[in-house]
């Protein structure tokens, strides 16, 4: 099973990788959690598929503003670590581009790359958006598309398709004024075009041909998005870093991100302790080691020291942008949501789980327990341990239930919690700072006894699956959490855990029992 709680739900890249810590498998999503979740439901995998998740061993990510750009970083991600299973399950070439061809009369085509006569434009992401602008340029300046201009007319001239230069319908310089403007818009520059189109929407809403108004709203809402930036790739001649960092606890957490040419291929994170002259010493330490980029683009300006031991190392010029506003503004922003994602979920979880529970210290270790049985049988119980917002598999424990032969998840509960803590008590090994029971205030009340056996005073609280409501010692009523509370989303996602391990050893015992 691969472990998706710390996965955050945005859009972006996920990684997966091997024992060795190899890249072996890349993939997309528009949502992050639910599609590398998907890949836990074993029995709807391939074969090939399965074979992969065996081998995954962590997994990494990486956030974007939206779906296209994780389509692009997907791309640029498979073409440098080229991984094993993304040879074998999916294409990696690049998305299509829409080429002007270098003819008399041109021609608008699909082309892979960008290589060779005539003039080029993308990539594009998309191949349904793509394919629609291109048929909404052919339709609207009427283009001609076959291979030859042929001596007579064809069907698309006879249906309104085409202009018939083959025939002299159009003289070749009112031709490329069409091609002049599909270039205009090709390159971002269609407020003309729109301009017109908007004339000829209004006329046609004027004459009640709302059919046609439609259509040329939504070729209009085509043309439009040609202009958004995330479509194509950042085109740029020179290769970029991309340093962002925040601070807490007396902790630097610093992402930066490689830019290749416009694209971004790579991130790396760093937690080191604060100081006054942090940024200098990590720019000096890191860059002393690794290829200093073109262009820096940083949070924090750097000192002129900093700036000349760059250029000097690099033996020539490199720029340096701390900006306020625009795309490099919005670089920043996206490595700033990647160190939200990647450094303080867990932070969140706990944070918000003291506040909502008022406990007097934050719940950096959280243990909790569940029973399962089936009609009695194969009684077992578990115990799962999170550590700081992320399951700490090596502390899971499994129990046998001994002192329980018939359905009583009161004492099932209680026999495991005595067994655990009473070993904890003995080896000297670090208390939980809360204890999860899955359950209501029965298990709970349970649970309680055992502690106070041992003379033990640990925060403990039960969840009841059916209203999700939550039980405390103190309190006589339970506590009713909003659904979309970070607080209750993390006990769930503990008590879950416990309910999925319980059940897979009760699975297990069943099994053995079954085979001769």
């Amino acid at each position: 099973m691969l472990n998706i709680d710390l996965i955050p739900k945005d859009s972006g890249c996920y990684l997966f990788k091997d024992k060795t810590g190899k890249v072996i498998y890349v993939g997309k999503a528009k949502n992050l959690r639910k599609r590398v979740g998907n890949y836990n439901r074993i029995n709807n995998l391939d074969s090939k598929t399965k074979y992969l998740i065996n081998n995954v061993d962590s997994i990494d990510y990486v956030v974007t503003d939206n779906e296209n750009e994780a389509f692009i970083l997907e791309n640029t991600l498979i073409k440098k670590f080229q991984p094993k299973y993304n040879i074998d399950l999916k294409d990696a070439k690049n998305y299509a581009y829409i080429k002007l061809t270098d003819e008399i009369c041109p021609r608008i085509l699909i082309a892979r790359d960008n290589k060779g006569k005539g003039k080029f434009y993308g990539p594009f992401v998309s191949a349904k958006e793509r394919d629609y602008i291109l048929y909404l340029l052919r339709r609207t300046f009427k283009l001609r598309t076959c291979n030859r201009i042929p001596k007579k007319v064809c069907l698309r001239y006879h249906i309104n398709l085409c202009n018939g230069p083959c025939v002299n319908n159009i003289t070749v310089e009112e031709y490329n004024e069409s091609i002049n403007k599909i270039k205009m818009v090709l390159s971002g520059k269609s407020k003309d075009l729109i301009k017109l189109l908007n004339k000829k929407m209004k006329i046609d809403i004027r004459i009640l041909k709302y059919e046609q108004a439609l259509k040329i709203r939504n070729e209009i809402s085509a043309l439009e998005s040609l202009n958004e930036r995330q479509n194509m790739k950042r085109q740029k001649k020179h290769n970029e870093d991309i340093i962002n960092f925040k601070i807490k606890d007396d902790k630097v957490y610093l992402l930066l991100f490689h830019v290749y040419k416009g694209t971004l291929t790579d991130k790396n994170e760093f937690i080191f302790n604060y100081n006054d002259d942090f940024l200098d010493e990590f720019i000096i330490q890191y860059y002393s080691e690794n290829n200093i980029p073109k262009e820096i683009i940083i949070s924090q300006k750097m000192s002129d020291a900093i700036v000349s031991f760059l250029q000097t190392k690099k033996g020539e010029n490199i720029l340096i942008n701390t900006p306020l506003k625009g795309e490099k503004k919005q670089l920043l922003n996206l490595v700033e949501k990647n160190i939200d994602k990647t450094f303080f979920q867990g932070l969140n979880k706990t944070n918000s789980l003291k506040l909502k529970l008022n406990l007097l210290k934050t719940p950096k270790i959280i243990e909790c327990f569940d029973i399962s049985h089936l009609s009695g049988t194969s009684i077992v119980g578990s115990m799962v341990q999170f550590f700081e917002g992320k399951p700490f598999k090596s502390n899971y424990r499994r129990y046998k239930i001994r002192s329980v032969k018939k359905i009583d998840d009161f004492e099932a509960i209680a026999e495991i919690v005595r067994r655990r803590y009473k070993r904890i008590f003995i080896e000297k090994e670090i208390f939980p700072d809360l204890i999860i029971i899955d359950g209501g205030k029965g298990q709970l009340n349970y649970a309680l006894r055992e502690l106070k056996k041992l003379n033990l005073e640990i925060p403990i609280i039960s969840i009841a699956k059916k209203f999700e409501e939550i039980y405390t010692p103190k309190h006589i009523k339970p506590i009713k959490l909003d659904k979309k509370e970070i607080a209750l989303k993390y006990i769930q996602e503990i008590r879950d855990e416990a309910h999925r391990f319980a059940i897979n050893y009760n699975k297990l015992l069943r099994r053995k029992e079954l085979i001769p």
